[in-house]
């Protein structure tokens, strides 16, 4: 039988964990043999980092009822022997939840009262804030307390329709999608506008996120979910029901929220679940399958995606099955196929990336190191020269030598000027890029939307100022990519230059590309567009829910624009970084060749000996190279048994 998505993550857990190991060995070798300057060291430590901290997240979309958290309970609870996410009949995950591991939080559910919606702080802002959250702690071993505690996150409140209107979940102008009063004239809300589980679950502590979200009123007015949280999963889980197919609600939730997300979410998969509920006696096997291939080819066709996307599953019969240990129940599940897709699509992809950026990183760090064994065995060879030119000379032609050697480095001293101005130029222009992508310019460039989307009623230049903005975040993000054009010419002519007059082996790196953040920015205005349709017309109207929505999308935008100057700042200090490393290793050659004179000074048989010295370093140089590949060839091997080798059911983007 095919692995589970759980047993293909532990794989890829420790696929992870063996690429960190490799990079912790090559840094530490590198830095046994001097190789490891303080910028090499830190771009070596962002990539262990990624790969020993990388999350993945999958994201549950669904209406109510659809099944969605028996499915989380079938796919990654199971081992518990009972039901841990509350999969009743009804309404159960009532706010967004979040599943994931903390190592530096204690094992906790937390808890963001619905109440701060009323508050203009954006969701983000409120995970800085965590004595507003309710806590409560879990015993990760007593399935009965874990249980107990997640039914938290299906509890109501009863308040008055005014009450639920300024929460957001009640619209006059749409009376078919508000909640039904009861005979006291009050309507249920969810308690908590959303909810943090912080878990050591096996697959959680590997770096699993599971993002389970409630239907559509509550998605649609919490706007971080679809701006924000959706689109920075790498995977959504799409859930019908296999009795009803694609109901309205069903395609105003992929419409609203996923059909728009295809280049932002890395694989989406819808899953026709409940096909127990077709299972019947007085049916045919056959007849039974054919009905399931019909209601999945007829939900296909209903949301445009290939047929090969949509997997009918009983999550409810899976979850029963991995229990009591019934493989034939198992296997008629179908749940094993859906996993089976979900982790080699998924987890071979991610790791596709992964390598792909480890490679990348390794390739530079074996750039800059192997130039600087290069530039070792130079200086020995140029001193064995040198020596070779004091053979059979007197005391005073060496003498002579040793003065134009310290004659040279008092030249070389004229270099640090030189560098020194070229800092000072250098950090002039990074100010200006970090100041284009600074907190008070991103402010500025969204105070225009932000004024549209205050004005009362419906706002009807609201399309045009989101056009607008998005225009100018874009024209910021070229400017800054015209500023590192500058700074890539303005080092390029210093570098030939401080090569030439001073015999510097300066390389400058290719220079940083922004198309990719370019890329993040138009699929951050595409998930926004959505809520510029008429049937969002509604909440748009809502103060409070605009305010939201501009808010969100500052998170996301400062997100990108960090990830911008974090990588800026990375590639300004590898490329300054060689200046450092050149500028010690001529210090210590120049150090090294007057020692070698005082010694042939000192003694007559004196420059034989340090001829041959040098001949045996300049050997110890090549096997240092040698070993160098031979250390950076590891990353190119795929490390042990990973999910994605044998990807016959890869996940369609």
């Amino acid at each position: 039988m095919a692995a589970s998505f759980n047993q293909q993550f532990d794989q890829h857990g420790a696929w992870r964990r063996e690429f960190s190991l490799r990079l912790k060995l090559l840094g530490d070798w590198m830095k046994d043999h001097e190789l490891l300057d303080a910028a090499l060291q830190d771009r070596l430590q962002r990539l262990e980092t990624q790969v020993r901290a990388d999350k993945v997240m999958v994201a549950f979309v669904a209406e109510f009822s659809r099944g969605k958290s028996e499915l989380i309970n079938a796919m990654f609870f199971s081992d518990y022997g009972r039901r841990i996410m509350p999969a009743s009949a009804g309404r159960t995950t009532m706010c967004p939840t979040e599943i994931g591991y903390d190592p530096d939080v204690p094992p906790c559910l937390r808890l963001l009262p619905i109440e701060t919606r009323l508050q203009p702080q954006a969701l983000m802002e409120w995970r800085l804030v965590p004595e507003k959250w309710n806590r409560i702690d879990l015993d990760v071993t007593n399935a009965e307390q874990l249980a107990g505690a997640m039914e938290k996150v299906a509890e109501t409140l009863r308040v008055t329709p005014d009450e639920a209107r300024a929460l957001g979940f009640w619209h006059d102008d749409a009376p078919a999608d508000n909640p039904l009063p009861d005979a006291q004239g009050m309507v249920q809300v969810p308690k908590w506008r959303h909810a943090l589980i912080n878990m050591a679950h096996p697959l959680l502590k590997q770096g699993l996120v599971v993002l389970d979200t409630p239907g559509l009123n509550a998605i649609g007015a919490e706007p971080e979910l679809t701006v924000n949280l959706i689109p920075q999963a790498q995977a959504a889980v799409f859930i019908l029901a296999a009795d009803t197919g694609v109901t309205k609600s069903d395609l105003a939730i992929w419409r609203e929220h996923l059909a728009t997300q295809t280049d932002a979410v890395a694989a989406r998969i819808v899953v026709l679940n409940k096909i127990d509920t077709m299972w019947d006696a007085l049916s045919t096997p056959e007849g039974v399958l054919a009905q399931i291939d019909r209601q999945c080819a007829t939900s296909a066709e209903i949301l445009g995606v290939p047929l090969s996307q949509v997997i009918a599953v009983s999550a409810q019969k899976g979850l029963l099955a991995k229990v009591n240990g019934d493989k034939m129940l198992l296997a008629a599940s179908r749940l094993p196929v859906l996993e089976q897709a979900l982790g080699e699509g998924l987890l071979g992809q991610r790791q596709h990336i992964l390598q792909a950026t480890v490679l990348a990183g390794v390739a530079d760090l074996r750039s800059e190191a192997g130039r600087v064994i290069t530039i070792r065995r130079r200086d020995l060879a140029e001193q064995v020269q040198e020596l070779k030119g004091l053979q059979g000379k007197n005391f005073t032609v060496i003498r002579q030598m040793r003065n134009r050697i310290e004659q040279e480095q008092a030249e070389f001293g004229g270099s640090a000027t030189r560098i020194h101005a070229l800092r000072s130029v250098h950090l002039k222009m990074l100010r200006d890029v970090y100041g284009v992508l600074g907190t008070g310019a991103l402010k500025a460039e969204l105070a225009e939307l932000n004024s549209t989307l205050k004005q009362p009623g419906i706002k009807f230049g609201v399309k045009k100022a989101y056009g607008q903005t998005f225009d100018r975040l874009r024209a910021n993000l070229r400017q800054v990519q015209g500023f590192n054009t500058e700074i890539h010419s303005m080092l390029g002519g210093t570098f030939l230059q401080l090569n030439t007059e001073f015999g510097f082996s300066l390389h400058l790196p290719k220079a940083f590309d922004l198309a990719s953040h370019l890329r993040d920015l138009d699929s951050v205005e595409r998930g926004h567009v959505q809520y510029l349709s008429v049937g969002n017309s509604i909440r748009l109207a809502q103060p409070e829910f605009a305010d939201r929505l501009v808010r969100a999308l500052a998170t996301r935008v400062r997100s990108i624009f960090e990830a911008v100057q974090t990588e800026m700042e990375a590639w300004n200090k590898s490329a300054m970084a060689q200046l450092d490393v050149q500028l010690r290793e001529r210090r210590r050659n120049f150090e090294r060749r007057i020692e070698a004179i005082e010694r042939i000074q000192q003694a007559a048989g004196g420059l034989d000996e340090r001829i041959e010295e040098i001949r045996t370093q300049e050997g110890a140089f090549v096997q240092l190279d040698t070993r160098l590949n031979e250390l950076v060839a590891q990353f190119a091997r795929e490390p042990g048994h990973a999910p994605g080798e044998q990807r016959t059911h890869a996940l369609p983007h």
